[in-house]
């Protein structure tokens, strides 16, 4: 099996940063995703994770770091999760960082509504899934910290 290459597009005004490391088994999308076409954008995305669950590193992080999305978006990150969540290795791990403002940090129902569609998709995971939530400030900083196994 040839080695998958890593996967790398840089953020605009109205799609996010997309950084898929093979190696590291680092997956991270950060900043604004309100895209005209959303399947140009994350068809790749889905298609590469496709392709990374069929030898999964030990450790997978997938790092949503996401200001904002849009609805259409957000059935593409469900679909991404639910293909992570396929990893079929129960000796792995899987990782799900996702990050909010600190002002909504504290209200933990806001944050299970949330997080509710992701946690029912990889509620029947193969693989031990972890979920940690991040407060940050206006800057990025991280303020605080929660780590839930799911």
């Amino acid at each position: 099996m040839k080695e998958l290459k890593n996967l790398f597009v840089e953020q605009t005004d109205k799609t996010p940063l997309i950084d898929l490391n093979y190696m590291s088994g680092e997956m991270i999308l950060s900043g604004k995703s309100i895209p005209i076409n959303a399947p140009r954008i994350f068809e790749p995305v889905l298609d590469w994770i496709n392709e990374y669950v069929k030898n999964p590193k030990q450790t997978s992080n997938l790092r949503l770091n996401l200001e904002y999305f849009n609805t259409a978006s957000s059935i593409w990150l469900a679909k991404i999760v639910k293909a992570l969540a396929g990893i079929n290795k129960p000796e792995c791990v899987l990782f799900l960082h996702i990050y909010f403002p600190i002002e909504d940090f504290d209200d933990i129902d806001d944050i299970k509504d949330d997080l509710s569609p992701i946690i029912d998709v990889v509620g029947s995971a193969a693989v031990s899934v972890g979920l940690k939530i991040y407060g940050t400030d206006t800057s990025g900083k991280v303020l605080k910290e929660s780590m839930i196994f799911i």
